[in-house]
C-alpha cells in the first residue's frame, strides 16, 4: 500500500524520468535519422504527461509527509510540462551541427531536469528538496555549455555551475543550521518550532542567500546574461522561466510554511532585495544591444516584482504571484523563440539583425511586438494584469513605496521594450531576407501568442483558480 501511494504521488515524475530513459536508449540504439526521432518522442511524451496531470486531482502525501501533492504543486507541475512543451517544440529541428551530433543527451538532459522541477515543489522535507533542487541544476550546467565549439557557451556553463554549486552549498550549510537547532527536516516539524535562536536565524538567512542564486535575485544574478547569451535559445526560454518558477515554489512553501512564525523576521529581506532586483534589472537592460542579454536583465527586473507578491505573504498575493507566472510564460517563451526564429534566419542575436524586420516578415514582428508590450505591462495585454495584480497585492499589505518604484520602473522598461520595437518597425532595413518558419516554432508561437491576448481580455478564470489554489495553501 505504502510503495502503491508512492507512485500515485509520484507517477507524473516517473512519467518524465521513463521517458527520457526511452530517449537515451533510442539515442544509444538509432543510427539515422535520429534528430527528428527524439524530438518527436520527447514532444509526444510531455504532452501525454500534460495531459495526464490535467486530469489528474490533486492526491495526497507520501513517504510520511516528504512528498505531498496539493493544489499548488499541481500548478507548478503543469506549469513546468507547459513551458517543456514550448521549450521543445522550439528545439525541434535545431540546426547547429554540434547540437545534432548529441541531440539524444540534450532531449535526455532536458527531461530530466523537468521531472527535479516537478519533484522539487511538492516536497516537503529539507533533504528530498536539496536532492530535487540538484536533480533539477545538474542537468542544466550540462545543457547551458551544449555548443562546446563556442567559447561564450563554455564560458556561460562554467559560471552558471560555479555560482550554481556555491549556491546548493550555502543553501545546504543553512539546512543544516535549522536541523541543528530544530531536530527534524521536515517542513511540519519545522514550523511548529516556537524558540528561534541566532544560529535558527542566521540559517534562514543562508537559505534564503542560496534560492536567491537560483531565481536570480539581484546581487546573486551575475550568472544571467551571460547564461541567457551562450546557451542554445530554445532552452533558454526554458531556463527563463521554469526553474525560477520552481524557486518560487520553494519559497513560498519554505518560507511561508514551514519559517512563516517568522515573518517579521525574513519579510523585510525579501522586500529589500525585490527593490534592488527591480532597480538593478531595469537599469542595467537599458543599455543593451544583445538581445538575450536585454531579456536576461528583463527577466531579473520581473523577478522583483514577483517577489512583491510572495513578500505579502496573503492569499491575494500568492495568487497573484502564481498568475505572474503563468503570464510570463507565455509572453517570455514566446519572445525567446522568435529570438531563436531570427537567429536561425541571420547568425545574430544583436539588434541590428531586427532593423525593418516588420518589412520583411510583417507577422513575426507583430507577434514580438506583443510579447514587448505584454512584457511592458500595456493594457490590455496578459502582462498589464499581471503586474497590475501584483502591485495591487503589494499594496494592500503596505508596501505603498514599493509599489509607486516598481510603478517608475515599469516605465523605464518601456525604454528598452520599445527600442526593440522601434528597430522592428521605424528602422530600415540592412537587406531583404526571407525568413523560414517551422512548424514546430510556428505551433509554438500560436501556443504563447494566443493565451496572451486570451487571458488579456478575460483575466478572470486564471484569477479564480489561482486564488482557489492560494486558499487551500493558506488555509
Amino acid at each position: 500500500m505504502r510503495r502503491g501511494a508512492a507512485v500515485r504521488e509520484l507517477y507524473l515524475e516517473l512519467a518524465v524520468l521513463a521517458l527520457a530513459l526511452i530517449v537515451f536508449i533510442l539515442d544509444l540504439a538509432s543510427k539515422r535519422q535520429k534528430q527528428s526521432l527524439v524530438a518527436n518522442l520527447s514532444l509526444l511524451g510531455i504532452l501525454i504527461v500534460l495531459a495526464l496531470s490535467i486530469f489528474a486531482p490533486p492526491s495526497g502525501s507520501a513517504f510520511n509527509g516528504s512528498i505531498i501533492n496539493d493544489p499548488l504543486a499541481i500548478f507548478f507541475k503543469r506549469l513546468f510540462l507547459l513551458a517543456a512543451l514550448i521549450g521543445l517544440l522550439g528545439s525541434h529541428a535545431y540546426g547547429r551541427s554540434d547540437f545534432a551530433k548529441r541531440v539524444g543527451e540534450y532531449y535526455f538532459l532536458f527531461l530530466v531536469s523537468v521531472a527535479g522541477t516537478m519533484l522539487l515543489v511538492c516536497s516537503r522535507e529539507l533533504i528530498v528538496l536539496f536532492v530535487a533542487f540538484e536533480i533539477m541544476s545538474l542537468p542544466l550546467y550540462a545543457i547551458s555549455g551544449f555548443l562546446k565549439k563556442e567559447p561564450e557557451s563554455i564560458e556561460a556553463a562554467l559560471k552558471f555551475f560555479l555560482i550554481g554549486t556555491v549556491s546548493s552549498a550555502i543553501m545546504l550549510y543553512g539546512f543544516s543550521f535549522v536541523y541543528g537547532i530544530v531536530g527534524s527536516t521536515y517542513l511540519e516539524q519545522i514550523a511548529n518550532y516556537s524558540s528561534p535562536s541566532i544560529l535558527f536565524y542566521t540559517g534562514i538567512i543562508l537559505i534564503l542567500a542560496g534560492l536567491s542564486f537560483k531565481i536570480a535575485l539581484v546581487p546573486f544574478h551575475m550568472w544571467v546574461p551571460d547564461t541567457y547569451q551562450g546557451s542554445p535559445t530554445p532552452f533558454v526560454a526554458y531556463l527563463s522561466v521554469a526553474p525560477k518558477a520552481a524557486g518560487f515554489a520553494v519559497l513560498i512553501r519554505l518560507f511561508l510554511e514551514g519559517f512563516h512564525h517568522n515573518l517579521a523576521f525574513w519579510q523585510p529581506q525579501w522586500l529589500v532585495l525585490a527593490a534592488i532586483t527591480m532597480i538593478v534589472g531595469n537599469l542595467l537592460a537599458l543599455p543593451q544591444t544583445n538581445l538575450k542579454r536585454l531579456l536576461g536583465y528583463s527577466g531579473i527586473a520581473h523577478v522583483g516584482y514577483a517577489l512583491l507578491g510572495l513578500a505579502a505573504a496573503s492569499v491575494y498575493g500568492i495568487a497573484m504571484l502564481l498568475f505572474y507566472f503563468m503570464v510570463y510564460l507565455f509572453a517570455n517563451m514566446g519572445i525567446f523563440l522568435i529570438v531563436e526564429l531570427i537567429n536561425r534566419n541571420k547568425k545574430s542575436d544583436d539588434l541590428k539583425v531586427y532593423q525593418g524586420l516588420a518589412q520583411n516578415a510583417p507577422m513575426i514582428s507583430l507577434l514580438m511586438l506583443l510579447f514587448l508590450l505584454s512584457l511592458g505591462g500595456i493594457p490590455f495585454l496578459a502582462g498589464f494584469w499581471a503586474k497590475l495584480y501584483i502591485f495591487l497585492a503589494a499594496a494592500q499589505a503596505g508596501f505603498l513605496a514599493l509599489v509607486l518604484l516598481g510603478s517608475l520602473l515599469s516605465v523605464v522598461a518601456l525604454f528598452y521594450y520599445l527600442k526593440v520595437a522601434r528597430a522592428l518597425y521605424i528602422e530600415p532595413p540592412p537587406a531583404k531576407n526571407h525568413i523560414n518558419l517551422s512548424w514546430s516554432l510556428a505551433l509554438a508561437l500560436f501556443l504563447t501568442s494566443v493565451p496572451v491576448v486570451v487571458i488579456g481580455l478575460c483575466p478572470s478564470p486564471l484569477v479564480k483558480w489561482v486564488t482557489q489554489i492560494a486558499q487551500n495553501f493558506l488555509q
